[in-house]
């Protein structure tokens, strides 16, 4: 597994300021997608234990709210056990700090049985789809994804969204 670069102070990527790690890789090649770099799979960096260490080193300040885990695709089969190991150390060192990550994957149809959702507290689902882009929406790109509370959903059997 790869990934293309860590932002140490991000506000655009979830609320507050996060650390975001962008995986690398990803097979929907979406059309205008906003990071094209980081499609291909060999690509990018190892992501090693080392990697993990430095994000959860970054996030060791109280200003950090956050981790917010983007691509490429986080959730893709070649990238969705990094991502868990991540999120995992990462509510393990802050419980009280939340993780979101951005999916082409849909929750309901692809990713609900998955480990990597017990340690993600927002899922933003869905591919971008540039007919349906929308700049005035806030942490999704277009209209058809959704900002999902994965506990909550996880919980009630049923999406339940962010407001």
């Amino acid at each position: 597994m790869r990934y293309n670069k860590i932002r140490k102070m991000d506000i655009a990527d979830g609320p507050g300021v996060r650390v975001s790690i962008f995986m690398q890789g990803c097979t929907f090649n979406c059309k205008n997608c906003f990071n094209p770099e980081t499609h291909d799979f060999a690509g990018g960096k190892e992501f090693t234990q080392n990697t993990i260490n430095k994000v959860i080193e970054l996030s060791d300040n109280d200003n950090i709210e956050g981790l917010s885990i983007l691509g490429g695709e986080p959730m893709h089969p070649k990238n969705i056990d990094g991502t868990k190991e991540l999120a995992k150390a990462f509510k393990e060192k802050y419980p009280e700090k939340n993780v979101w990550v951005w999916s082409g994957f849909q929750f309901d149809k692809d990713l609900k049985d998955k480990d990597a959702l017990k340690y993600i507290d927002v899922l933003v689902d869905g591919q971008f789809v540039e007919e349906l882009h929308d700049p005035t929406l806030k942490w999704r790109g277009s209209s058809n994804q959704r900002v999902i509370d994965v506990q909550k959903s996880l919980k009630e059997n049923k999406i339940i969204l962010v407001d």
